[in-house]
Protein backbone atom coordinates (compact mmCIF):
# COMPACT_ATOMS: atom_id res chain seq x y z
CA UNK A 1 0.00 0.00 0.00
CA UNK A 2 2.69 2.52 0.90
CA UNK A 3 4.24 1.77 -2.24
CA UNK A 4 1.07 2.70 -4.56
CA UNK A 5 1.36 5.76 -2.63
CA UNK A 6 4.70 6.40 -3.33
CA UNK A 7 4.16 5.82 -6.95
CA UNK A 8 0.36 7.85 -6.81
CA UNK A 9 2.39 11.06 -5.72
CA UNK A 10 5.44 10.57 -8.10
CA UNK A 11 3.31 10.55 -11.03
CA UNK A 12 1.15 13.70 -9.68
CA UNK A 13 4.65 15.44 -9.24
CA UNK A 14 5.64 14.32 -12.54
CA UNK A 15 2.54 16.17 -14.36
CA UNK A 16 2.38 18.78 -12.00
CA UNK A 17 3.60 21.59 -14.72
CA UNK A 18 0.93 21.05 -16.86
CA UNK A 19 -2.24 20.81 -14.77
CA UNK A 20 -0.63 24.53 -13.43
CA UNK A 21 0.32 25.72 -17.32
CA UNK A 22 -2.61 28.06 -19.05
CA UNK A 23 -2.18 27.95 -22.14
CA UNK A 24 -1.21 23.73 -23.97
CA UNK A 25 -0.83 22.61 -27.44
CA UNK A 26 0.03 19.55 -28.72
CA UNK A 27 2.41 19.22 -32.14
CA UNK A 28 3.16 15.89 -33.85
CA UNK A 29 6.46 17.19 -35.37
CA UNK A 30 7.48 14.08 -37.85
CA UNK A 31 3.93 14.42 -38.97
CA UNK A 32 4.67 18.36 -40.04
CA UNK A 33 7.90 17.53 -41.58
CA UNK A 34 6.09 14.47 -43.59
CA UNK A 35 3.14 16.70 -44.59
CA UNK A 36 5.54 19.43 -45.74
CA UNK A 37 6.80 20.62 -49.29
CA UNK A 38 10.63 20.34 -48.50
CA UNK A 39 9.27 16.32 -47.91
CA UNK A 40 7.68 15.93 -50.48
CA UNK A 41 10.08 17.76 -52.92
CA UNK A 42 13.04 15.58 -50.68
CA UNK A 43 11.29 12.39 -51.65
CA UNK A 44 11.01 13.11 -55.07
CA UNK A 45 14.55 13.38 -55.48
CA UNK A 46 15.72 10.44 -53.26
CA UNK A 47 13.18 8.11 -55.47
CA UNK A 48 14.88 9.82 -58.83
CA UNK A 49 18.77 9.41 -57.16
CA UNK A 50 18.06 5.66 -55.86
CA UNK A 51 15.68 4.82 -58.88
CA UNK A 52 19.33 2.90 -60.55
CA UNK A 53 19.97 0.97 -57.36
CA UNK A 54 16.09 0.09 -56.60
CA UNK A 55 16.03 -1.54 -60.22
CA UNK A 56 19.21 -3.04 -60.17
CA UNK A 57 17.57 -4.96 -56.63
CA UNK A 58 14.60 -5.88 -58.60
CA UNK A 59 16.68 -7.33 -61.17
CA UNK A 60 18.46 -9.63 -58.91
CA UNK A 61 15.16 -10.23 -57.16
CA UNK A 62 14.22 -11.60 -59.97
CA UNK A 63 17.26 -13.74 -61.28
CA UNK A 64 17.17 -15.23 -57.31
CA UNK A 65 13.22 -16.20 -58.16
CA UNK A 66 14.15 -17.64 -61.54
CA UNK A 67 16.77 -19.42 -59.74
CA UNK A 68 15.13 -20.95 -57.24
CA UNK A 69 12.07 -22.47 -59.49
CA UNK A 70 14.68 -23.86 -61.42
CA UNK A 71 16.53 -25.87 -59.38
CA UNK A 72 12.46 -26.78 -57.69
CA UNK A 73 11.59 -27.57 -60.73
CA UNK A 74 14.24 -29.06 -62.81
CA UNK A 75 16.49 -30.47 -59.53
CA UNK A 76 15.61 -34.05 -59.32
CA UNK A 77 16.77 -34.23 -62.78
CA UNK A 78 19.82 -32.54 -62.64
CA UNK A 79 22.69 -34.34 -62.07
CA UNK A 80 24.75 -33.66 -58.55
CA UNK A 81 27.15 -31.83 -60.42
CA UNK A 82 24.65 -29.76 -62.01
CA UNK A 83 22.38 -29.48 -58.51
CA UNK A 84 25.54 -28.32 -56.67
CA UNK A 85 26.39 -25.71 -59.53
CA UNK A 86 22.50 -24.22 -59.39
CA UNK A 87 22.72 -24.11 -55.44
CA UNK A 88 26.15 -21.83 -55.40
CA UNK A 89 25.22 -19.95 -58.10
CA UNK A 90 21.53 -19.40 -56.38
CA UNK A 91 23.21 -18.56 -53.33
CA UNK A 92 25.48 -16.19 -55.23
CA UNK A 93 22.72 -14.10 -57.11
CA UNK A 94 20.46 -13.90 -53.25
CA UNK A 95 23.55 -12.87 -50.64
CA UNK A 96 24.47 -10.11 -53.50
CA UNK A 97 20.85 -9.14 -53.50
CA UNK A 98 20.40 -9.07 -49.76
CA UNK A 99 23.90 -6.99 -49.65
CA UNK A 100 22.45 -4.05 -52.36
CA UNK A 101 18.93 -4.72 -50.16
CA UNK A 102 20.91 -3.74 -46.94
CA UNK A 103 23.17 -0.68 -48.89
CA UNK A 104 20.01 0.62 -50.23
CA UNK A 105 18.54 1.11 -46.66
CA UNK A 106 21.40 2.60 -45.22
CA UNK A 107 21.73 4.84 -48.09
CA UNK A 108 17.71 6.04 -47.85
CA UNK A 109 18.30 6.08 -43.79
CA UNK A 110 21.26 8.25 -43.96
CA UNK A 111 19.56 10.51 -46.81
CA UNK A 112 16.25 11.01 -44.47
CA UNK A 113 18.76 11.63 -41.29
CA UNK A 114 20.09 14.30 -43.48
CA UNK A 115 16.64 16.26 -44.21
CA UNK A 116 15.80 15.83 -40.91
CA UNK A 117 18.80 17.55 -39.80
CA UNK A 118 18.78 20.26 -42.28
CA UNK A 119 15.13 20.86 -41.63
CA UNK A 120 15.79 21.15 -37.72
CA UNK A 121 16.60 24.31 -37.43
CA UNK A 122 14.10 25.85 -39.36
CA UNK A 123 11.08 23.91 -37.84
CA UNK A 124 12.92 24.95 -34.18
CA UNK A 125 12.52 28.74 -34.91
CA UNK A 126 9.20 28.39 -36.24
CA UNK A 127 8.37 26.75 -33.02
CA UNK A 128 9.72 29.15 -31.25
CA UNK A 129 7.57 31.82 -33.03
CA UNK A 130 4.76 30.36 -32.23
CA UNK A 131 5.51 29.69 -28.40
CA UNK A 132 5.93 33.37 -28.53
CA UNK A 133 3.26 34.50 -30.44
CA UNK A 134 0.57 32.16 -28.83
CA UNK A 135 2.09 32.37 -25.55
CA UNK A 136 2.11 28.67 -24.91
CA UNK A 137 3.35 26.87 -21.26
CA UNK A 138 3.47 23.60 -22.71
CA UNK A 139 3.34 21.71 -26.41
CA UNK A 140 3.11 17.73 -25.78
CA UNK A 141 4.17 15.43 -28.14
CA UNK A 142 1.17 14.33 -30.13
CA UNK A 143 1.82 10.79 -29.98
CA UNK A 144 2.10 10.50 -26.40
CA UNK A 145 -1.49 12.62 -25.64
CA UNK A 146 -4.15 10.32 -25.52
CA UNK A 147 -7.14 12.86 -25.84
CA UNK A 148 -7.08 16.61 -26.98
CA UNK A 149 -9.28 18.90 -28.09
CA UNK A 150 -9.57 20.40 -31.67
CA UNK A 151 -8.05 23.59 -30.96
CA UNK A 152 -4.93 22.26 -29.35
CA UNK A 153 -3.13 20.58 -32.34
CA UNK A 154 -0.89 23.15 -33.78
CA UNK A 155 0.48 20.55 -36.54
CA UNK A 156 -1.18 22.20 -39.62
CA UNK A 157 -0.15 25.52 -38.50
CA UNK A 158 3.74 24.40 -38.50
CA UNK A 159 3.43 23.10 -41.62
CA UNK A 160 1.62 25.83 -43.27
CA UNK A 161 4.96 28.29 -41.97
CA UNK A 162 7.15 25.53 -43.00
CA UNK A 163 6.11 25.86 -46.26
CA UNK A 164 6.78 29.22 -46.53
Amino acid sequence: MKLLKVIAVSVSIAFAPVVFADKLAVLGVQEALLKSNAAASFKKSLQNELKGDESRLLELEKQAKLMREKIQKNGSSMSENELKQARLQFQKVFQEYQRNGQELQQKRAEREQGFIKDMKPKLDDIIRKIIKDNQYDVILAKQATVYYGKGFDITPTVVKLLNK
